[in-house]
């Protein structure tokens, strides 16, 4: 499985963007698939998470009702939509897929990984 992260930009805080993760070289409509974020000098942290179905979804308290993950198994494609951005949102963006039939919320549980997206929110 090959994930392709995009969408990431600058943008002033209140600001929104939306991230998406396309996979390619094997269908992820039996995946998990989570985003997390790794600001410099710090631990790559949860993000979001999204079940195969679509039907649940997980989200670290820092983003709670401010992000959005969904998914389009048609497309095999994840989205983030972020709003309401804060600064302290600005890190490297990732989207990771989990052969999981729940939503994984730590890094190790993820078996496939793309490169980041970067966000930067200024104030």
């Amino acid at each position: 499985v090959q994930l392709q992260a995009s969408g990431g930009g600058l943008v002033q805080a209140g600001g929104s963007l939306r991230l998406s993760c396309a996979a390619s070289g094997r269908t992820v409509t039996s995946y998990a698939m989570g985003w997390f974020r790794q600001a410099p000098g710090k631990e790559r942290e949860f993000v979001a998470t999204i079940s195969w179905t679509g039907r649940t979804t997980n989200y670290a308290d820092s983003v709670k009702g401010r992000f959005t993950i969904s998914r389009d198994n048609a497309k095999n494609t994840v989205y983030l939509q972020m709003n309401s951005l804060k600064p302290e949102d600005t890190a490297d963006y990732y989207c990771a897929a989990a052969q999981a039939g729940f939503t994984p919320t730590t890094p190790k549980q993820y078996n496939y990984w793309g490169q980041g997206t970067q966000v930067t929110v200024s104030s």
